[in-house]
């Protein structure tokens, strides 16, 4: 009995734990006013969108495409670190470098 009743509470105990993690999470969401996150965002989005339309049409191979979809990962998973440093908003200079990055991967896939 003893045993079940600490487990109940070490139960308890973590979902305090994770709940509070949550609440900090909850503020790396993106504004959906701020523009420079909102304009990363759909750049993302429309190359995903085209990487997913080049596979469709037989234009670039499965290597590619896992290839181009880890660059997309990379750049989102920055672009989240970087709105986790700053309340769900990033700068001018991280919008800039993000931009410049795709930029690239849009040029090298031509």
């Amino acid at each position: 009995m003893n045993i079940q009743k600490t487990f109940a509470a070490g139960l308890i105990a973590a979902g305090l734990i994770l709940s509070g993690t949550g609440a900090a999470f909850a503020q790396t969401v993106p504004d959906p006013g701020h523009p420079r996150v909102n304009e990363v965002e759909r750049r993302i989005d429309r190359q995903q969108a085209r990487v997913d339309r080049g596979v469709s049409a037989g234009q670039i191979n499965a290597a590619q495409a896992a290839r181009d979809d880890a660059k997309l990962g990379r750049e989102q998973a920055s672009l989240n670190k970087d709105m986790a440093g700053d309340k769900g908003h990033i700068t001018k200079a991280e919008q800039r470098n993000l931009n410049k990055r795709l930029r690239l991967q849009t040029q090298s896939e031509a």
